[in-house]
This record gives structure tokens, sequence and C-alpha cells, in this order.
């Protein structure tokens, strides 16, 4: 089959390139399906509690990937300033998983335990009054907004379609875990788990 006769023909053309692409993105996708480090957790993960879950939504909801990755990569520059590189199994229980590639602010892969909650409060209130230099918003409303626990427990179990492992007392008890809890709180609890499966490890 001659070049010109597929760059004459646009049907033909755009038939091989959509085969070219699938058989392309097959043999690089399917494969991990089958890598136990790609879809097996690592040892000591834990799904979100209802608390965490909350705060991982309300993390989507303003945009916080815009700015912050939660992937580091295996390079020294990157390990010495954040810690251990990110690996697939730690974001089994992530649907979508928030790696990202843009940095404004520093990564948050390994957040959790860095700081104290009450850091953690005072610096999404107003970044400033803890990082003079900080160029991101405040977020001040979630103090004031409480975690509508009425579809906590649909999210678990729509999790747990996914694969995460909730039980059913988890579900239960979702309305409950999060009732009283605000934006901010929720927030906080999920950046302090942020990375803790691997600093376990070490």
């Amino acid at each position: 089959m001659s070049h010109e006769k597929i760059e004459t023909n646009i049907g033909l053309m755009a038939i091989l390139i959509v085969l070219v692409i699938s058989v392309g993105g097959l043999v690089e996708i399917v494969p991990l399906f089958f890598l136990k480090d790609t879809t097996q957790p690592v040892a000591g993960l834990k799904p979100y509690t209802a608390v965490q879950l909350e705060g991982r939504d309300v993390y989507i909801r303003e945009g916080c990937y815009g700015c912050h990755s939660q992937m580091i990569r295996p390079f020294r520059a990157e390990t010495e300033r954040y810690g251990h590189y990110s690996v697939a199994g730690e974001f089994v229980y992530d649907h979508p998983f928030q790696w990202g590639s843009k940095r404004t602010g520093p990564d948050l892969a390994r957040v959790g335990g860095r700081y104290s909650d009450e850091w953690h409060r005072v610096h999404l209130i107003n970044p400033r009054d803890v990082v003079p230099e900080s160029n991101m918003p405040g977020y001040p409303w979630l103090e004031e907004k409480k975690i509508d626990g009425s579809k906590t427990a649909t999210k678990m179990k729509a999790m747990r379609t996914l694969g995460v492992p909730y039980s059913d007392a988890d579900i239960a008890g979702a309305k409950g875990a999060v009732s009283g809890k605000t934006e901010m709180d929720a927030l906080i609890a999920y950046l302090q788990v942020m990375g803790t499966s691997i600093k376990a490890r070490r």
C-alpha cells in the first residue's frame, strides 16, 4: 500500500490512525493490569475514612491539584526534598488518583504528619501567616461550611464497586463519622494521611 494512496484517502487514513493508536494503547496499558506493583496495595495502605474521603472531595472541588502534584519522581532532587518516591501501590484506592504534574506549590505526596493540624488550619485560612512568600489563596470559608453527610455512604458504596474494601459497618457509620465536621476538618484529615503508608515502612 503506497503512501500516496493513504495520504489521498482521508477515510483510510483515519481508520489507520485509530488502529495504530488503539494497538499502541493496548500494548502499553494492558500489561499494567497484570503487574502486582500497579494493582496491589502497598503494605499498610488503608482506605480513606469517611472524613478523609470527604476531605479528598473538597481538595478536588477546590482545584488543589491545579497547583500541587502528588507524585514524587525517582530522582535525588525530588526524594531529598519530598521523601520516598511515589509508587503505584499507594494509589490503588484513589479514584481518580491525583498525581498531576503542575507544581506552583510543593508536591503533597508526603505531607501527611509533616505539620500539625493547627498549622494546616492557619495555612488554609491565610497561607502568608505561616509562609510569607506564598502566593496560594486562602480558603477561610472551609472553616464555616459543614460536611453534608447525606451522600457520604453513597460515595463509599461507589468506591467499593471500584475495589476499595469498605465494609458494611464503614458505610453504615459514614454519616455519623462526618457529623459536625467542617470542610476544613475533612481537608486537614485528608492532608494528614497523604503518603503515610510508605512513611510507615521506612
